[in-house]
């Protein structure tokens, strides 16, 4: 995969994480810009989501701990955990706030 390829499907994760925030109508602050998503949640805590370009991997820092996904059979896969972009990103949203979103099957 190509640097224009890479960014477009990034951002077409990080556009289907916003219109489920939009859908769920959560109540935190949120906002994407140049290839970053923040979530800011009232105890001040944020989880960051952003394409690591060199790498071609999309980076999750959270409150609890950070992760790296790797584009692996057509999945963005975490290489320490295993564990899918998605459902990280959904579980992380409510470890830190409460709020239940569903990412599941998405894209």
């Amino acid at each position: 995969m190509n640097d224009s390829e890479f960014q477009q499907l990034v951002d077409d994760h990080l556009m289907v994480i916003e219109e489920a925030l939009d859908e769920a109508m959560v109540d935190f602050d949120y906002e994407t810009m140049a290839g970053v998503l923040k979530l800011a949640f009232s105890d001040g805590s944020q989880i960051i989501i952003n394409r690591q370009e060199p790498l071609h991997q999309i980076w999750v820092a959270t409150k609890f701990d950070g992760h790296h996904f790797a584009l692996t059979n057509g999945q963005w896969i975490d290489n320490r955990s295993g564990v899918e972009f998605f459902a990280l990103v959904a579980t992380s949203i409510e470890r830190q706030c409460g709020d239940v979103i569903n990412l599941s099957g998405l894209i």
